[in-house]
């Protein structure tokens, strides 16, 4: 049975990185933006990443700029964008796309878990799928919400 633990991504800086290093771990996977309207988000996650981390809780944000154009052309931008502005200290990757032809892999899968209530495609920045300590997608969550409305989800992963 495939898991994340299954995909090699891309890292920030260019380098590779196995999922499999987040074995046991609890996740919330997101592609993320630096100019759109949902990037506050990044405040509310990592928010959950400290409050959660202790548990094992990772974040794992995957750029994208499948969307009007809402990312900055260069990751190190990017990460220093998320950093200054968010104090993001959850591992951000290289640039991925989420849609279409040539969409990343990981995304691929990911959407193939767990479909969207009106599209099974990521319609747009700040799409988050949590995944169980098994590596198993178990929700996925609109570009909408709220990362907080998250926590009853999370408490429930940790209490199993």
């Amino acid at each position: 049975m495939m898991t994340v633990y299954d995909f090699i991504v891309k890292t920030a800086s260019g380098g590779k990185k196995s999922l499999q290093a987040y074995k046991g771990k609890p996740m919330i996977i997101v592609n993320t933006a630096s100019k759109c309207g949902f990037t506050k988000q990044f405040k509310e996650l990592q928010y959950l990443y400290e409050e959660y981390k202790d548990r094992g809780l990772v974040i794992l944000g995957f750029p994208s700029d499948n969307f009007n154009n809402q990312e900055f052309d260069d990751i190190e931008e990017t990460v220093e964008f998320c950093q200054v502005n968010y104090g993001v200290t959850f591992p951000m990757f290289a640039k991925v796309n989420v849609k279409g032809h040539g969409a990343d892999p990981l995304f691929c899968y990911l959407i193939e878990q767990k479909k969207g209530i009106l599209t099974e495609g990521i319609k747009w920045n700040f799409t988050k799928f949590l995944i169980d300590q098994n590596g198993q997608v178990v929700e996925r969550f609109a570009p909408q919400t709220n990362p907080l409305k998250m926590k009853k989800s999370l408490e429930k992963l940790f209490n199993e």
